[in-house]
């Protein structure tokens, strides 16, 4: 095939991820990475732009999990792809197919002291499924269709691809500069370097094609007939059989509506956590939200669908030992930590709990069990109106989730960012729909909320998105609030401000009698964002929530990104709540 020298490896990239459906790119710019985003830019690839490098993989993150198309993020040499690191591992954590490309100092100078030269193979390969360094402009292309194809196969997860700034330009440039670089003079030292390096660039531009490698299709991994048979069996023997519903469920967003219906007909009384809250909508009579450690302990046959035996169910030992536990799962790994499951399923959960669904569909009603169970919801929603109904100088947070979950569309996506204040969010709001929820995942990393933020707008540009912000999560991403404006971005972020890092200060306080690093202050944040462009707005009272939640609507109907900074007065609703 003829040489297309008038194609930079920069568009090489950009015609690659072109091909794979990608439509928009995050990245904070470097002259590293320069000829990627001006090429995908000019083949009409959106560059969403952002303040620090942690926030555009955040951002790619949010993407890949309500698209299921690998988020893409492009970042420059050295610092840019160490400041990448935390959300990297937030996504593999979470399961979350990623592209990390970086830049990197020229191939000849790399290990000799070159500008932002670091061994980035090494830092990053602990953290993503794959690590590639291209060396040659022909091997651009493939590397990020390989990439694709790795991200999404199995169990999924972010992919890093290391591209050297002397491969992403044009052949007359790069041999201009190394031609530039070169010694003078005829001494043999200076014509051995000459040489040395016309052979080197001989071998970087040596076969680069026009074309472009083949998109591959990934299937995904089908269960085995044998774990689904032994399943049926196992659920129809049960009298108090339930349902754990996790994020893996989701990796196919395309199948959320399929997964959805599957769940509703398998009749079992269910938990979501995760992708999976919201999969049946906002009041499914057989959803629970509460008491979800008793539950376990009572059932006699447990189904983890793409749930792992880790801290969240105490490794195991909130399911009790009689009981029949069946694990579906991606990974193997994930289906027998802490606890060897009776039945095991390897294969994509969705696709589990559909075909199960088609075999169990109204056989196993249980309608004395499902009704305890309600009976248990009703009480604990009870306990929760009456906690919304304490008034005090300030903004009683219960009250305040039941507001927003009162006046939020039936299209909002809610974006959780934060300790005490997200994890009180997260009993009292009831996602609309399916992939309606984020939340950083298994990592539980604070810092996720802005480019959260950003993935969602620019995957459903449409929806109403609400940033649920604890004041101490909110300034690792403050800054944001310039981008959302600067890409046209609304939102309603509303900070939750009760001045302290009250998740760690309850239990610190009370076990060690101090609140030493846990005070914040009562800040402005209000004021901040109107400095950098967007609308801010002050609550401090009950009285003047809701015309501020009218208002912060207005303004995001009218493309304005706000944000509610709210006072909360202190609050033991979420008393004796600690994680490790």
């Amino acid at each position: 095939m003829a040489i297309d020298n008038a194609v930079n490896g920069g568009d090489r990239v950009a015609r690659t991820l072109e091909a794979h459906g990608v439509r928009q790119i995050f990245t904070l710019c470097g002259g590293h990475v320069a000829p990627i985003l001006a090429a995908a830019k000019t083949r009409g690839i959106r560059i969403v732009d952002v303040r620090s490098e942690v926030n555009a993989v955040f951002a790619a993150d949010a993407s890949a999990r309500l698209t299921g198309i690998p988020g893409v993020v492009v970042v420059t040499a050295g610092p840019g792809v160490s400041n990448a690191i935390t959300a990297l591992k937030n996504a593999q954590l979470a399961q979350s197919p990623l592209i990390l490309i970086g830049g990197a100092a020229p191939t000849a100078l790399q290990g000799r002291g070159a500008l932002q030269d670091i061994d980035q193979r090494a830092l990053v390969a602990p953290h993503v499924k794959g690590c590639t360094r291209v060396r040659r402009v022909a091997d651009l292309g493939r590397a990020v269709a390989d990439a694709f194809a790795l991200a999404q196969d199995g169990v999924p997860g972010p992919v890093f691809i290391e591209c050297p700034v002397d491969l992403l330009y044009d052949e007359a440039t790069i041999r201009g500069w190394y031609k530039d670089a070169s010694a003078r003079g005829n001494s043999p030292g200076a014509i051995a370097q000459r040489w040395y390096l016309r052979r080197h660039v001989n071998r970087m531009f040596a076969g680069a094609s026009s074309s472009v490698p083949e998109v591959v299709s990934i299937t995904p991994p089908e269960p085995a007939a044998a774990a689904i048979e032994k399943a049926v069996a196992a659920l129809l023997r049960a009298e108090r059989p339930l349902l754990l519903v996790g994020s893996q469920a989701l990796v196919l967003p395309a199948r959320a509506s399929a997964v959805a219906a599957a769940v509703a007909a398998l009749g079992l009384p269910v938990y979501l956590s995760g992708m999976a809250r919201g999969l049946l909508g906002r009041q499914h009579p057989n959803q629970c939200f509460h008491q979800r450690r008793k539950a376990l302990r009572e059932a006699d046959c447990v189904l983890l669908a793409g749930v792992p035996s880790d801290f969240r169910l105490d490794y195991g030992n909130h399911v009790r030992s009689s009981a029949t536990l069946i694990a579906a799962n991606r990974s193997r790994r994930e289906a027998r930590l802490n606890r060897r499951p009776d039945i095991c399923a390897i294969g994509d959960v969705g696709r589990f709990l559909e075909l199960l669904a088609a075999r169990l569909a109204g056989r196993v009603q249980r309608p004395s069990w499902l009704q305890a169970l309600r009976e248990r919801e009703d009480e604990r929603e009870l306990e929760i109106e009456q906690a919304a109904a304490v008034r005090g100088t300030h903004v009683n947070p219960v009250a305040l989730f039941r507001e927003i979950d009162r006046v939020a569309s039936d299209d909002a996506i809610f974006i959780a960012d934060g300790g005490d204040f997200v994890a009180t969010a997260a009993y009292t709001l009831h996602p609309r729909a399916p992939l309606s929820w984020l939340d950083p995942g298994v990592f539980g990393t604070l810092g996720v909320g802005a480019g959260f933020v950003l993935g969602a707008a620019t995957s459903r540009p449409d929806a109403e998105r609400w940033l649920i912000w604890g004041d101490g999560a909110c300034g690792f991403s403050l800054i944001e609030f310039d981008s959302f404006v600067r890409h046209g971005i609304p939102v309603i972020a509303v900070v939750g401000n009760d001045a302290g890092w009250t998740q760690i200060a309850r239990e610190q306080i009370k076990m060690l009698g101090d609140d030493v690093g846990t005070v914040l202050a009562r800040t402005d944040y209000d004021r901040v964002v109107e400095g950098l462009g967007a609308e801010g707005i002050q609550v401090r009272t009950q009285a003047e929530l809701p015309a501020a939640l009218a208002r912060a609507q207005e303004l995001a109907r009218a493309g304005r990104p706000v944000l509610i900074n709210v006072w909360l007065e202190p609050s033991g609703f979420r008393e004796g709540s600690i994680s490790m």
